[in-house]
């Protein structure tokens, strides 16, 4: 029944995260984290099925011609690097715990509160490309999300793209942060758990009709919110112990 509920959460989180992008590790490492799972197989669990939604969201989005190449190859440059050296790093249960608290917190308060798109002023400029990129990949490879979390609502809120360009240019950089992320974590001789299999059909599902129900006129704020409420919880239980 435990396996059962997992499964279930887990579909739900990748439908409402591929309607807007993003692959869903920061949902999947709050749903495993609940059941107790280890650290060990959370990462790569998460990243294993990150790849998986993001791969399907990233080619609804740019097959609605949303996506900008311009736009997403500085900042996954800047980013992978970081990611596959984040993903070579093994933490400390507690702070490997602490820093996923702290990002479903924010994963939380993004989906509550999304932002409002407004006009679309001039490019990123250099060094915050550099910057937010070898950050947002540092993070990712840690703790096992592909950055989208992070790198929408920065797109968003400096003006460098509209929502549904955000969407296109954050699904392909959860990616490939995604992949070197997991390369990262096989070269330091971690195995992948068998685990993404049994979750592999159902994030499948529900990533493939989260990212063409996004894709298209879908607004799924108040189903967001609900997630964002597991979110907050998971975060707070998280943090607390």
């Amino acid at each position: 029944m435990e396996l059962f509920g997992l499964m279930a959460l887990m579909g739900l989180v990748a439908l409402l995260y591929a309607s807007v992008g993003h692959g869903g590790a920061s949902g999947y490492l709050a749903a495993m984290a609940m059941v107790g799972l280890s650290p060990e197989l959370m990462k790569p669990t998460a990243l294993t099925l990150n790849l998986l939604v993001s791969g399907l969201a990233w080619t609804a989005f740019a097959r609605r011609g949303h996506f900008d190449v311009r736009l997403f190859w500085p900042f996954a440059a800047a980013s992978i690097p970081f990611a596959y050296l984040g993903g070579r790093i093994s933490l400390d249960p507690r702070l490997f715990f602490g820093l996923i608290g702290v990002v479903l917190l924010f994963s939380a308060l993004r989906l509550c509160f999304p932002l409002r798109e407004g006009p679309v002023r001039h490019g990123p400029p250099v060094w915050a490309i550099a910057g937010a990129g070898s950050i947002i990949g540092l993070v990712s490879g840690l703790i096992g999300v592909g950055g989208g979390i992070f790198l929408t609502p920065l797109l968003l809120f400096f003006g460098w793209a509209r929502a549904k360009t955000a969407a296109a240019v954050s699904a392909p950089f959860i990616f490939v942060n995604s992949a070197a992320g997991l390369t990262g974590h096989a070269m330091a001789g971690e195995p992948l758990p068998g685990t993404w299999i049994y979750l592999a059909p159902v994030v499948l599902f529900g990533g493939y009709l989260g990212s063409r129900w996004g894709s298209g006129m879908a607004r799924p704020q108040h189903l967001c919110r609900v997630l964002a409420a597991v979110l907050a919880v998971a975060s707070v239980k998280i943090l607390l112990t």
